[in-house]
């Protein structure tokens, strides 16, 4: 078992005073077997009346409501959370599922939504192109060595550009550029695990990871595939691996738009700067 202590800030500085409109946040990490929430707390300035409830995926969403004006509006969310690493050991029957394969009827029901063919798909896109060098028809490998591969080849084909404007590029531009940020990584995972007829999902969270110009002071993302047996599993463009006890999950959805940390309005002067910090520390 280990302990992360997880403190994400985030600072809206407004041009003059404007008044707040309700929030959502996506801030507390998904509990389950391998992840409990030992402590949380939500300190938000100006004060806001909090009332939490369970979206569609099961996230955890704040509401946040204000009734004062301000020119700053500051969140900051502390958490200390335990990690069980025994979940992370490979499941023998995932392993053992051989590419290609068909999800059951039941499944392919539930899962329908996370399999919708990505809108840049077609016989002469770059993306198909490019899935195609993944796999060829004959080739026997077993499906978490294929996701591997996948991983790994994004990681080696793309060099890490960390973007502060909000949402992510389209799959065609992060291939032609040959650059992206982890969200746009996670997601041409996503686009080219669908492609290859997988259930493939949206994370956003944090990552334990060594302070570097690259890595510190943001929230990550990276993806997940269903996997029959195995259940769904988490891998890391990013770092060209699969996901493991140092990723912290929030929020998972079928688009990665539908989960953004902080989102809201607001009525007043038009402008506003955004300050994020995000600093997770493994305690034992």
């Amino acid at each position: 078992m280990q302990r992360y202590g997880i403190l994400h800030r985030t600072y809206y500085n407004f041009a003059g005073n404007v008044r707040l409109g309700p929030h959502a946040l996506l801030l507390r990490p998904r509990e389950g077997p391998e992840l409990r929430i030992e402590s949380s707390t939500l300190h938000i300035t100006p004060p806001a009346a909090v009332r939490w409830n369970r979206d569609v995926e099961d996230n955890a969403v704040a509401i946040a409501t204000f009734d004062s004006p301000t020119n700053q509006l500051a969140i900051i969310s502390e958490v200390i959370v335990e990690r069980d690493q025994l979940a992370f050991v490979d499941s023998v029957a995932g392993e053992s599922i051989e590419y290609p394969f068909a999800y059951g009827v039941a499944d392919r029901a539930a899962l329908a939504p996370y399999m919708e063919a990505p809108a840049a798909m077609g016989e002469r896109s770059r993306l198909s192109a490019w899935v195609q060098s993944l796999w060829q028809p004959g080739e026997r490998i077993q499906a978490c060595a294929l996701l591997h591969r996948l991983a790994a080849r994004i990681h080696d084909d793309l060099s890490y550009e960390r973007r502060e404007e909000p949402g992510v590029q389209a799959t065609e531009v992060t291939l032609s550029r040959r650059l992206g940020s982890c969200r746009d990584s996670a997601f041409l995972f996503m686009e080219a695990a669908r492609c290859l007829g997988f259930a493939s999902r949206f994370i956003s969270g944090y990552l334990n990871v060594p302070a570097s110009s690259l890595n510190f002071g943001a929230t990550h993302a990276w993806a997940e595939v269903y996997v029959p047996g195995a259940g769904w599993r988490g891998f890391d463009p990013s770092n060209g691996a699969q996901a493991g006890p140092g990723h912290i999950p929030v929020a998972v959805a079928r688009s990665p738009e539908l989960v953004p940390p902080v989102a809201g309005t607001f009525i007043g002067p038009t402008g506003a700067s955004l300050n994020v910090g995000v600093w997770v520390n493994l305690l034992t």
